[in-house]
């Protein structure tokens, strides 16, 4: 009997067997195979996630004290877990976010701890679904006319896929008509389209819309009319609402977390474990306990889309949605600049008005929304916060440049306040009163607004917002605050301490690591330092420093206070003041996470990467005359392509729409990682005397029999009888295969895509670096309770099979090894009182360098050591060969999370 054959219903690829199709989706690289595959694994990966949350739920990493403290000094603080590593939900209807939180196999302990659960409401919890309407993709596929067709209205798979590449990859309109008019490309490939404007056509005239559109409408001002292109902010919402990739993360109620069994202690991270949703839907506000809230967050930004032409766009945005672009008129026209400024501001605040008027209404009256299951329910779409730099925030809440945007600091003397000094926001009530005053005359309206502090704007566009309160609704930025900011000022004061040449010197001498980026030519001749600059340079500044400087430094990256250890620039003549709004506002940041979750949910980081794709890639499309016209136009093609597409891989692989869920447990502040080595060594036959010679494994023979011989003796401990015994041991082979590279990735559950594996981390051997070693004894090391230390790896390598099943007779203690030199363990009278880190050199014992052969699952992460130069540093050294040198190294805990968390 014949083999069954299979086909691909991905490629079309026909007449396979059984192993030739699983082999043929694990290796195709056909775009389609590669979505079927990722779509297996991600399914895969739901199971069993859902399966853990079901089994074990999640469990953390428990807190063993950190550079100002012992876990015991922090009075036992779990930080997030109970003893069984769980945390504890509660929701608004009183049941737990986990199944875990009890045995169920005890009902009296289940009728114990619902008891510790906070019910204090008995309504119907939001999220209630008020009816079942059809899927929004069987609403898709009745629009579009030939549903026989799985790539209509295109005629096939090739037609598809060209149109699809020309809109969202290909080159320019007059570009790809050019390709298709070279004779005979068209009809070698049939498709159905003979140049750009046919398809633009099919695109418009037969894909539906998924977006609203964009209406312009003019703006007169000052006798001059203005363009303001936007969209209709509640179908915006709709449309978000309905997206089937965010309908399995859809959270429809808040949640108070807490982190002891007396809910006395309250965790945030997301928004809806902050105090915002739960005071507005249960405590102070609404009141509707059956309806679910939408937090609505705007943010804008002014962003340049040329270099030389001066063309600006001002976009704003609904968290990922494009709004519109508002005016970006200088006003030139008015030559009062004062007159000019607060004209500015009245153009920015009514076409604001005008975008966010529908919110009015629908944030009392609630609307009905669709997700991509089809389920209606109730929603209040709220205004909650506006996420901008600092120009926005003063425009926005009406200040004068200088003050804060929360508080009601007074301009001079805001870096000298007490440090126990943190003023609340401001209350608006005096605000909102101040500017009723406009119907009494311009008088009285000029006094009232002189007196709360604000400019005179009469109509602010969020004056008729209920539940809003814009002085808590400015949310902190970490990329303008703190790394355009504070760290900026610090890198500042560090030079004039230090000096540009000592610093450019110490720079170019920091040993590399996969974190760290290495400034060849240093960091002071860099002109329009970026976000992520200023974020590399904050990860080695503690080891650019000297004396009392380590300690104020260390407390910036630590996320202390700032303003408390000011002296030492005012010693050294660096600052006579510290009246700097972005270091004041830091006092504010626990006020704000309490409020709407943790700083990452409110960054304009995303901002700054949506002007890429709906700013800058736009602009580019056009031909420079008239472009917001035809920016809006190529969205609104590009977001049909995208909506066809993801139709399309419904379609064709039967993707099932989850439902939404109510969230269960916080995400872990360090993902577990995996490691991974390539299939395939570097080199192989590498003799031991090339490893000594060209890897400086000048030990490996003889580290290497001290491992066979322990493995084999496992009841010997002492490491004199384990050094004396493995000179006797036969070496069976004299080169082993080398790998060059060591690779942790890790998978993001909560990701569109939890199958990816991202590399997280990773250790190039040659030239050698460093890493961090667990181990549960180091006894045979001669050091006992070593539990991780540091280790260079000199080099990676495995050995001949026949040589393994020789030596360890059963199952080989791992596929790969290395050979490592130690360093000396994490001592307590190691720890630079100042800096918080620990000090480590070379292990010697007897004068002797300490290396050995490990298993490599024991190697855990990349580690980054701060070489330390003393008063200046050498000129011998050099990137790469600092190591060699150097005798004593500092531990970099700033590398990355996972470093900080196992160090610090």
């Amino acid at each position: 009997m014949e083999p069954r054959q299979y086909s691909c219903f991905a490629c079309r690829t026909h007449s396979i067997t059984q192993s030739g199709y699983e082999k043929h989706i694990r290796l195709s690289q056909d775009a389609f195979c590669r979505q079927y595959r990722n779509l297996e694994a991600q399914k895969q990966a739901w199971t069993q996630n859902a399966e853990h949350e079901k089994i074990s739920g999640s469990q953390a990493t428990s807190f063993a004290g950190d550079a100002f403290g012992t876990a015991a000094q922090y009075d036992n603080d779990t930080f997030g877990q109970d003893e069984a590593g769980d945390f504890i939900v509660t929701s608004i209807d009183g049941g737990s976010g986990t199944d875990e939180i009890v045995d169920e196999e005890d009902p009296d302990e289940i009728e114990a701890e619902a008891a510790t659960a906070v019910t204090e409401f008995d309504w119907k919890p939001p999220g209630a679904v008020l009816r079942q309407s059809d899927y929004l993709d069987e609403v898709y596929q009745r629009s579009i006319t030939n549903s026989s067709n799985s790539w209509a209205p295109f005629t096939s798979r090739l037609d598809w896929e060209v149109a699809k590449w020309a809109k969202c990859r290909g080159p320019s309109s007059t570009a790809f008509t050019e390709l298709l008019a070279i004779d005979g490309f068209q009809d070698a490939i049939n498709l159905s389209y003979k140049n750009t404007v046919e398809l633009n056509k099919i695109i418009d005239m037969k894909l539906p819309g998924c977006r609203p559109k964009f209406q312009r409408r003019e703006v007169l001002v000052a006798g001059q009319s203005f363009e303001l292109y936007s969209r209709n902010i509640l179908e915006c919402v709709c449309v978000l609402w309905g997206d089937s990739k965010f309908t399995p993360h859809l959270i429809l109620e808040p949640q108070r977390q807490f982190v002891d069994e007396d809910h006395n202690v309250r965790q945030y991270h997301d928004m809806h474990t902050a105090k915002w949703w739960w005071s507005t839907q249960v405590e102070e506000q609404l009141k509707r306990m059956d309806c679910t809230i939408v937090p609505i967050l705007i943010s804008s930004d002014k962003t340049q889309l040329t270099t030389f032409r001066n063309k600006t766009a001002y976009p704003v945005y609904m968290t990922i949605v494009l709004l519109g672009y508002l005016p970006t008129s200088k006003l030139d026209h008015i030559k009062n600049k004062a007159s000019r400024r607060r004209t500015l501001a009245k153009l920015f605040h009514a076409c604001m008005d005008f975008i966010l008027q529908p919110l009015q209404e629908a944030s009392r009256s609630r609307i009905e929304l669709v997700s991509s299951d089809g389920a209606v329910r109730q929603c209040y779409p709220i205004f909650a916060a506006y996420i901008g730099d600092y120009p926005e925030q003063v425009m926005v809440t009406l200040i004068k440049t200088g003050r804060c945007p929360s508080c009601p600091a007074p301009c001079e003397g805001i870096g000298e306040m007490p440090e126990t000094l943190s003023l609340p926001p401001q209350d608006d009530t005096c605000i909102r009163s101040a500017l009723e005053t406009v119907s009494q005359g311009s008088t009285d309206f000029n006094k009232a607004c002189e007196e709360v502090g604000i400019k005179l704007i009469p109509h602010p566009f969020w004056k008729n917002l209920p539940f809003v309160n814009i002085y808590q609704s400015i949310t902190p930025d970490i990329l303008h605050q703190l790394f355009q900011g504070v760290v900026k000022h610090v890198i500042a004061w560090v030079r004039s301490a230090i000096g540009d040449a000592e610093i450019d010197a110490r720079c170019r001498r920091f040993p590399p690591n996969h974190h760290i980026r290495v400034f060849m030519k240093g960091v002071c001749n860099l002109s329009r330092v970026t976000g992520t600059e200023h974020d590399q340079i904050s990860r080695f500044l503690l080891g650019l420093i000297l004396g009392q400087l380590v300690t104020v430094v260390r407390a910036l990256l630590d996320f202390v206070q700032l303003a408390r250890y000011p002296q030492i620039f005012i010693d050294l003549g660096i600052r006579t003041q510290f009246n700097i709004i972005k270091l004041h506002y830091t006092q504010h940041y626990r006020l704000f996470i309490e409020l709407f979750g943790t700083t990452d949910n409110t960054d304009t980081q995303y901002t700054e990467r949506l002007h890429i794709d709906l700013a800058k890639d736009a602009y580019n499309a056009t031909n420079g005359k008239d472009e917001f016209s035809q920016m809006t136009l190529w969205l609104e093609c590009k977001e049909r392509v995208f909506r066809h597409d993801k139709f399309i891989w419904h379609q064709l692989f039967s993707v099932p729409v989850l439902q939404a869920y109510r969230p269960s447990l916080m995400p872990p502040l360090v993902p577990c990682r995996l490691l991974r080595m390539t299939k395939h060594p570097s080199c192989r036959a590498v003799t031991f005397s090339v490893l000594q010679e060209e890897y400086g494994a000048l030990d490996f023979q003889a580290a290497l029999a001290r491992m066979v011989f322990q493995y084999q003796h496992p009841e010997i401990s002492d490491p004199r009888q384990i050094r004396q015994g493995s000179r006797s041991l036969a070496m069976l082979c004299q080169s082993v295969s080398v790998y060059h590279r060591i690779k942790f990735v890790s998978r993001d559950p909560f990701s569109a895509n939890p199958a990816v594996e991202n590399v997280v981390d990773s250790i190039h051997v040659q030239p050698s670096r460093i890493a961090l070693v667990d181990f549960d004894d180091g006894g045979a090391l001669g050091v006992e309770g070593m539990c991780h230390t540091v280790a260079q790896i000199r080099c990676v390598f495995s050995l001949p099979t026949r040589v393994c099943d020789e030596w360890f007779k059963g199952p080989t203690p791992s596929k790969h090894f290395a050979y490592v030199e130690w360093f000396t363990p994490f001592s307590a009278a190691e720890l630079n009182p100042a800096s918080h880190m620990y000090k480590i050199s070379r292990l010697r014992i007897a004068g002797e360098l300490m290396s050995s052969v490990i298993a490599i699952d024991l190697i855990k992460a990349s580690i980054h050591l701060f070489p330390h130069f003393g008063p200046k540093a050498p000129e011998s050294w050099m990137s790469s060969n600092v190591l060699e040198e150097c005798d004593k190294f500092y531990v970099n805990p700033f590398n990355d999370r996972f470093q900080y968390a196992k160090v610090v």
